[in-house]
């Protein structure tokens, strides 16, 4: 199946790749931008066609039956943002004490235009000690971008400053919905 999912993302659908980045065996890919339900397809499209596997987080309200069965098998894992939880630290701890753990997070949080970054997927891998790949998908050049492993140092707001301005040039497939 891998082989026909390459031919679908890199001949058919046109896109290539520039990634230098391995995969660790503990990782958080922190993708974006984040601008169109088609950022979910391409993701896991490139997922497929590269032959690994990470969870991801999505809003509750998509997982209702027959979707919420898809979405659990492919890897997501519902975000109850009315609930006040502790998913970060949850994760965090998940990530601490299983072998594997691998979690695709879109900062923004939403499809729509925010300045503001969700700060979770960056707790998460300080807490847990693992690196975030910095992930973009970039409409304009058909591209799917990867050239750096951020290690999190505890200096949240210099820290986001640093990732925020990774992705500056990269264009979603609605560019007007993306802000740093």
């Amino acid at each position: 199946m891998r082989r026909f999912w390459k031919w679908m993302l890199y001949d058919v659908m046109g896109w290539t790749k520039e990634v230098t980045e391995t995969h660790p065996d503990k990782y958080i890919i922190c993708l974006a931008p984040h601008t169109s339900n088609w950022d979910f397809i391409m993701a896991m499209l490139y997922r497929w066609a590269e032959g690994f596997r990470t969870c991801f987080l999505m809003k509750k309200e998509w997982f209702f039956w027959p979707l919420g069965s898809i979405f659990r098998y492919l890897g997501g894992i519902p975000v109850y943002r009315s609930k006040t939880t502790r998913m970060s630290q949850q994760l965090a701890e998940e990530a601490k004490n299983t072998p594997g753990f691998a979690l695709t997070i879109t900062p923004e949080g939403t499809r729509s235009l925010t300045d503001t970054w969700k700060r979770g997927f960056y707790f998460i891998a300080f807490e847990a000690g693992i690196p975030i790949l910095l992930y973009a998908l970039d409409y304009n050049k058909k591209l799917i971008y990867c050239t750096c492993t951020f290690i999190p140092t505890g200096n949240v707001e210099a820290d986001m400053a640093e990732i925020k301005q990774y992705y500056k040039d990269f264009k979603g497939k609605h560019p007007e919905k993306f802000a740093i």
